[in-house]
């Protein structure tokens, strides 16, 4: 059986799908197929009827205009489960003391640099923006200044990037501020800066507020500024971080929330220096420093500028882990308890939300998928979470904020005296071999292949690694029980 999520990453994702304006019944297979590539295939069914699109001669696929094969949207629909209509779940939550229609906002950098940009995201249904770093320092970039990492094919799997804060003048930054607020009053702007000096930070956080800011976010963490003291300089060091944190308090009556750099072991010592200066909150994480690789037949860095290039800051779905694991530390410090948490980090679906939401976050920001995919991501964020609420009996969305944390614990407490096993199901297994070539070399030496299938043996200490790498999802987990 086609696996639809696979088949749905293949889609180009047209910005005017051709598959859906070639449908007979007024459906939209872009819709559904958008749904399913972004982890909503729980949704995906409101977009076309199983039972008419199965009699269909399959217009939408004579439609596709893919380089290789149409998109097989016949068989996604086939697979999409009939979903449930139900009212949206209210996703509005206070954060800071200031209302958000939703959770998510685009975080301070390129998505966010303009009026126009931050307008359409707003129209779109994103709840705030947090606007691409102001400062009085206006930057000179370099070309080119992105790259991406991707493993077999998977194209785009992490991304660098070396943009410097906003090349923008102060003036015409604040006054989009201004006219942002003016004319999306209900939306939420958040406006990072990024000072020199005690005095300029005190000022762009009073300029940021008089200009119509909600927040104002500090950035404390760019790993790639040219000048020396600015971003991840700060960041790592906590006396810096309590300076100018308390410089800001001095210029704003606003909340403030700091930005934490992952370039340091123990990001909870420059955050308790922020929150013990006056923060009201902290977000984390922004990028991490980074080399992406090399053009080894030039002998000369990827993304190169004359040749060369320069440790900057990683990002995308590869660093989700990393951005997990630093709000777990913030989330379990004793002198950070129910300290505000804005989370980013390789957050692309709405159950990448869930995983920051569940853990601790009160506010999502996301920068590396509107990159790759534009704004219109929000629709299957809004929607998967809505959803998800709806199926959990969930009512209000600060209900979930934190709910997992607890499940989080130090690795000497987990049990360490039952074990789960791989359970093989004959009818999906295709005997490709792979489970027991990745147990022999990589594991434990419990299977091997046998008349075309794997036969487990006792030296099984169910890591569950076959699980992992069976390419048809023919590997399950048995019930825990007592170690053998």
């Amino acid at each position: 059986m086609m696996k639809i999520h696979e088949e749905a990453s293949r889609c180009l994702l047209c910005v005017d799908g051709a598959c859906s304006r070639a449908c007979p019944k007024g459906f939209d297979p872009s819709r559904l197929v958008r749904a399913v590539r972004f982890e909503n295939d729980k949704c995906a069914g409101l977009y076309a009827d199983k039972e008419v699109c199965a009699k269909c001669s399959g217009d939408c696929e004579k439609a596709c205009i893919h380089y290789d094969r149409p998109i097989r949207i016949k068989e996604i629909i086939e697979q999409t489960e009939k979903a449930v209509k139900h009212d949206k779940k209210d996703l509005s939550i206070e954060f800071l003391g200031v209302k958000c229609e939703n959770p998510f906002f685009l975080s301070s950098s390129v998505v966010a640099s303009g009026y126009d940009m931050c307008a359409k995201a707003f129209d779109m249904g994103w709840a705030g923006v947090v606007y691409k770093t102001i400062g009085f320092l206006k930057p000179e970039e370099v070309s080119p200044r992105f790259d991406a990492i991707g493993k077999e094919g998977t194209p785009f799997v992490g991304f660098k990037n070396l943009e410097q804060i906003s090349d923008h003048g102060l003036e015409e930054n604040l006054e989009v501020f201004r006219r942002l607020k003016k004319n999306y009053p209900n939306k939420v702007i958040v406006s990072s800066i990024m000072g020199q000096s005690t005095a300029e930070w005190t000022e762009l956080a009073r300029l940021s507020e008089e200009a119509g800011a909600d927040i104002i976010e500090c950035n404390f963490s760019c790993p790639h500024m040219t000048g020396h003291g600015l971003g991840s300089d700060v960041g790592q060091n906590p006396d810096l971080v309590a300076e100018y944190t308390a410089a800001v308090k001095k210029g704003t009556k606003l909340p403030v929330l700091a930005k934490m750099t992952p370039n340091i072991g123990n990001m909870e010592i420059p955050a308790m220096a922020a929150v013990k200066a006056g923060a009201d909150g902290i977000a984390a994480i922004n990028t991490i420093k980074s080399v992406i690789g090399f053009d080894v037949e030039n002998m000369q860095p990827l993304m190169p500028v004359d040749g060369k290039n320069s440790v900057s800051g990683y990002s995308g779905k590869a660093v989700k882990p990393i951005a997990l694991r630093f709000i777990n530390d913030l989330v379990k410090c004793d002198k950070l308890k129910g300290v505000p948490i804005s989370g980013m980090g390789g957050i692309e679906t709405w159950k990448d939300a869930a995983d920051f939401i569940l853990l601790g976050c009160g506010n999502i920001q996301i920068t590396t998928a509107v990159m790759q995919y534009g704004y219109r991501i929000i629709d299957d964020l809004i929607e998967g979470l809505s959803d998800y609420m709806y199926r959990k009996g969930i009512d209000k969305l600060e209900d979930m904020v934190g709910s997992a944390a607890s499940m989080m614990v130090s690795p000497d407490t987990l049990n360490r005296k039952t074990t789960v096993y791989p359970v093989f199901d004959k009818k999906k297994c295709v005997g490709c071999g792979r489970c027991a070539v990745s147990c022999y070399d990589g594991g434990h030496q419990a299977l091997t292949m046998k008349d075309g299938a794997p036969v487990l043996n006792k030296n099984c200490v169910g890591c569950l690694l076959c699980k992992l790498v069976c390419p048809v999802g023919a590997i399950g987990i048995s019930k825990r029980m007592d170690r053998r």
